[in-house]
């Protein structure tokens, strides 16, 4: 991964591969290919999401040459800013479509009633089990896994296999978080940590006893601390696509990654799209989230934003394919649960882990 990018172009960026499956009928992906022909020509539609989004300018043009839709992206901070200001916008909203709403904010968004309801054809090649909100008032674009990663060649021994093998006093020293208050991948590892310690505060306790390091953010913990940045800590939470990321963006060349996945610590997280409420264009926001369903789009997602593409039918580079893992049993959490308890579970973080 470029030591430029942003947690969620790991986030997003090294955020998170597996093999994509194949195969669904190719009507509903012919049907996802081709814009309404009822969209208005030479409308422009703004897609309003995170810092961290990009894709290649060609794929836009794409949608244009198909639709004669022009698409104006604009970015409104991390995903946490980007629903606030989206909610404090509704009665005039800045956009037509919302990208970058994920699992940790999807129901504070619903709640606010931030969209239209809007079933793509294309969510015939989508897995049931993205599909989270069941009103369709959102759309799966991209998913991640948050996880624990290590430095294979400097661990003080054997990978650890489990959570509760990051207490061990043999890894004393070793471990770097970013902090939940302010990383959206160190917020997923808490929420991983809620999903998947027999007793979460408990194992925090130990972790801050078993000297963890806390950053602001995954940059910080990835290329300060990290032993890839050059720091001395062979545990970082990044993203299960960090491997791959190691390989494509290292120079010199390597065969392999430097760097392996703690399956057992991964906490997925699934970006979506929405109508935003009170759209001029909802007809053309509709298309343009079509489109995000296709191949072409699909297809750019892993090396775009490293993160896997919801579509089954898009195709992973390579790199993804012998270098990424994702976990068969992800942890997760019900986006309502996570609503009702997210700022309380913050809170108790800093009391335990800051003091």
């Amino acid at each position: 991964m470029s030591r430029s990018m942003s947690v969620r172009s790991l986030s997003v960026a090294l955020a998170v591969v597996g093999l994509v499956a194949a195969a669904c009928g190719d009507d509903a992906a012919d049907t996802a290919d081709d814009p309404d022909d009822s969209a208005a020509e030479g409308t422009t539609v703004t897609l309003l999401t995170h810092d961290s989004f990009a894709v290649p300018d060609e794929v836009w043009t794409a949608f244009t040459d198909a639709s004669g839709i022009r698409v104006e992206v604009l970015a409104a901070g991390d995903t946490g800013q980007l629903v606030s200001e989206a909610i404090l916008t509704s009665d005039n909203p800045l956009g037509d479509v919302l990208f970058g709403v994920d699992t940790t904010f999807l129901q504070r968004s619903l709640d606010a009633g931030l969209f239209e309801v809007h079933e793509s054809p294309g969510l015939a090649d989508v897995p049931d089990e993205l599909e989270l909100d069941a009103q369709h008032r959102v759309t799966p674009i991209d998913f991640g896994d948050v996880c624990i990663n290590y430095w294979i060649d400097e661990l003080p021994g054997d990978p650890p296999a489990a959570l509760a093998d990051l207490v061990d006093p043999a890894f004393a020293g070793e471990l770097v978080v970013p902090s939940p208050e302010t990383s959206s991948p160190g917020l997923a590892f808490l929420l991983a940590t809620v999903a998947g310690a027999d007793d979460w505060e408990a194992f925090w306790a130990d972790l801050a006893a078993n000297d963890v390091a806390v950053t602001s953010g995954w940059e910080d913990a990835y290329y300060g601390e990290f032993i890839a940045g050059g720091g001395d800590r062979s545990l970082v939470v990044s993203y299960a696509s960090s491997p791959p990321a190691e390989v494509i963006f290292a120079d010199p060349p390597v065969d392999a990654p430097p760097t392996g996945v703690l399956l057992d610590s991964c906490f997925r997280q699934v970006e979506f799209a929405g109508v935003l409420a009170g759209t001029d264009h909802p007809d053309e926001a509709r298309a343009l989230i079509d489109f995000m369903l296709t191949p072409t789009f699909q297809d750019e997602v892993p090396l775009s934003m490293f993160v896997f593409p919801a579509n089954e039918r898009a195709t992973l580079p390579p790199e993804f394919v012998e270098y990424a893992e994702l976990a068969d049993e992800p942890l997760t959490l019900d986006p309502a649960e996570i609503e009702a308890n997210r700022d309380a579970w913050t809170d108790r973080w800093i009391e335990i882990v800051l003091g």
